[in-house]
């Protein structure tokens, strides 16, 4: 039956009543928590007021690796010599990397001004410039648009940036914004007003239906239909059912969970909680990477704060329903993102994977019926919930609704994470959000779906982000990860990195994975392998191996337990349909067109514009080059070990490498 209870209004800044949504002890709680003893508003929450300067510091894992520790420091000892009394918050990233470390800066009655590559010897000129309102515009990326505020004059809007401008930030809309670990300041941006719509007027078969109703898929790199996952766990019967937050993040170049942990902690948990009341569950983990100590000391204070305001626990916003959330650090293990091999570890088992059905919806963590969703999915729900299933839907394809986000790396000129609408293409993330290819050089390929998915070439940047126009190109979705190449990539090396990744990482449980990629691997080796290090019938069993790769790729992917032993050959079957004559010319010339394979490397001097300085043979280790001081030198092949030590200590540029 519903209720009439007060909710937060966010467009007209007031509490309202209504027939749905949030209980009397969310006003409860703003009213008789610590925020009114601080004389603390939600307006000053929400930074719609700012009566003293506020300075944010981006110091999620990105940033702390780009130097913000020490900036912070100065910061602080900035605003301690002069006497400054100023608000500084620690925030996560807000998605421009290569830009860090990135400070935001929002004093009374302007508008918020980010600033960027603010090491800690900048520190003092930017404070400096800023409290005199003459800040240093070259430093700037953008203000904050803010109508309660006065803009700067002559400094653009954050949203007309290239990085932000195209991006559609739903799940990444308070990252870097927000104090990640102030539950009181997500709760003034609208925190938990789904969870309390969905325990106290909606019942789980509702939840589920409006989330299926949504088109929201899976974004952990399967792609299936979230609400019918969980309608499936929902009407299996069970004493005690789980859900499982997959934060483990295994894909090399992938960062997309991470940042959303260290930067909105509370929209997991929320996410979470709403997953678990739909499929009823009064049991959740959240499986995480040790590797993530930032995110996983996030996580652990989040869930503290979100027991102490009774968010977690026994009675939940006096709804009847119980719910307690534990945390269980992975050991980075690859294999474990797989759900059944993840449900194994954490019931202290080896993280294997078992042969499907039965599902975990049907059995699952402890044998018990179980839903499983990574961190992008869940932090989709709380606006799913709050703003309805055809909002979400407005965006998107198709067969792909609402918005995906990508962690953009490699070759690249903005590395950083993007969220976009599903149907932008990837020409539009590289060359529009990314900023194209440093140093003019030309695009080649993008890695897509981590060390499973596939290699996009050139005539197709213009394909749509969607899960199943991406299957036509020989890619995947995957989790989000995007590694980007150049001309001076090689991609048979590159199939070779990826290969050794899956095979070192393979669990081991079936023969097709565990025997099939050692053998692939080999094959590229001896690919990439020159002449020189050849013996008896190498060369013969090189041309063999050749011969079987791609029969061999098509067997592992039909005989493979798992899904990512079945994906594991991806990277070698996209590479070899796009880039066939970079194999050729491995296979046939003996040569790396892209000059990154050392052992197929030739070095020869050039006596026109070689001087006879003797330095090459002095350093060479193998003693190949020979020649008298100031006359033309020459390299012996037999003896060319191709260190490139030559190329390295010659002035003249003389050594040819082909």
């Amino acid at each position: 039956m519903k209720q009439t209870h007060n909710i937060w209004k966010e467009s007209e800044g007031c509490w309202a009543t209504t027939g749905i949504s949030c209980p009397d002890v969310i006003k409860s709680f703003i009213d008789s928590s610590d925020m009114v003893a601080k004389n603390t508003s939600l307006a000053l929450l929400r930074r719609d007021t700012v009566t003293t300067p506020v300075i944010f510091i981006g110091t999620g894992t990105c940033g702390l690796g780009a130097g913000a520790a020490k900036t912070l420091e100065a910061i602080k000892t900035y605003c301690e010599t002069n006497d400054i009394n100023a608000d500084i918050v620690e925030v996560g990233c807000i998605g421009l990397c290569v830009e860090e470390p990135l400070v935001d800066i929002q004093i009374p009655g302007r508008t918020r001004l980010l600033f960027r590559k603010v090491t800690h010897e900048k520190v003092a000129a930017m404070l400096d410039s800023i409290f005199k309102e003459t800040p240093n515009k070259d430093d700037v990326l953008g203000q904050h648009r803010n109508k309660n505020f006065k803009p700067w004059q002559k400094i653009s809007y954050l949203d007309e940036h290239p990085f932000f401008g195209p991006q559609t930030r739903w799940v990444l809309e308070h990252c870097g914004l927000i104090d990640p670990v102030s539950i009181d300041e997500y709760i003034a941006h609208g925190g938990y007003q789904a969870f309390a719509r969905a325990v106290h007027g909606m019942t789980p078969e509702e939840v589920c239906a409006g989330v299926e109703k949504s088109g929201l898929k899976g974004r952990g790199g399967g792609g299936f239909p979230t609400g019918l996952k969980w309608k499936f766990t929902l009407q299996t019967p069970g004493d005690q059912k789980y859900f499982i937050c997959n934060a483990d993040e295994g894909d090399p170049g992938a960062f997309m969970d991470r940042a959303v942990i260290e930067g909105d902690p509370y929209r997991l948990l929320e996410g979470l909680s709403i997953a678990a009341y739909a499929i009823g569950a009064t049991k959740a983990y959240i499986y995480i990477r040790a590797e993530y100590p930032l995110a996983i000391k996030r996580l652990r204070h989040a869930i503290e704060q979100a027991k102490k305001y009774g968010f977690l626990g026994y009675n939940i916003l006096d709804s009847g329903y119980n719910l307690e959330i534990k945390i269980k650090m992975g050991a980075g293990a690859f294999v474990c993102g797989e759900e059944t091999a993840l449900i194994h570890s954490i019931e202290g088992k080896r993280g294997m994977p078992r042969p499907r059905p039965p599902y975990p919806s049907v059995r699952g963590l402890f044998d018990k019926p179980t839903a499983i969703n990574n961190v992008e999915t869940l932090a989709n729900i709380p606006n799913i919930i709050n703003r309805g299933s055809d909002w979400f839907s407005a965006v998107g394809t198709k067969n792909s609704k609402g918005t995906k986000v990508f962690a953009l790396s490699g070759k690249i000129s903005r590395t950083g994470l993007v969220e976009v609408a599903m149907g932008t293409t990837i020409r539009q993330i590289i060359m529009d959000i990314g900023g194209g290819i440093p140093g003019g050089k030309k695009y080649k390929a993008v890695q897509i779906g981590g060390p499973s998915g596939g290699c996009i070439p050139e005539q197709h940047l213009d394909v749509e982000i969607d899960y199943e126009s991406l299957k036509t190109v020989g890619a995947m979705m995957g989790s989000g990860g995007m590694v980007v190449m150049d001309e001076d990539t090689c991609m048979v090396d590159v199939a070779k990195f990826f290969m050794d990744f899956i095979q070192r990482e393979s669990c081991g449980k079936c023969i097709p994975c565990r025997e099939g990629t050692k053998h692939m691997l080999k094959i590229l080796e001896s690919i990439t392998r020159g002449r020189s290090s050849e013996k008896d019938s190498d060369s013969l069993e090189r041309f063999r191996g050749v011969m079987q790769l791609k029969s061999l790729a098509e067997v592992i992917k039909d005989t493979s337990l798992c899904g990512l032993g079945q994906s594991a050959p991806n990277p070698v079957l996209s590479t070899m349909r796009w880039f066939k004559d970079e194999y050729e010319a491995h296979i046939f010339e003996r040569k790396c067109p892209s000059k990154a394979c050392v052992n197929l490397l030739t070095y020869s001097i050039d006596a026109d514009a070689c001087k006879g300085c003797t330095l090459c043979a002095k350093k060479c280790p193998s003693e190949a080059i020979m020649g008298t001081p100031k006359s033309p030198h020459y390299i012996i092949p037999d003896k060319c070990i191709g260190c490139g030590t030559c190329v390295d200590v010659c002035r003249f540029n003389a050594v040819v490498v082909e």
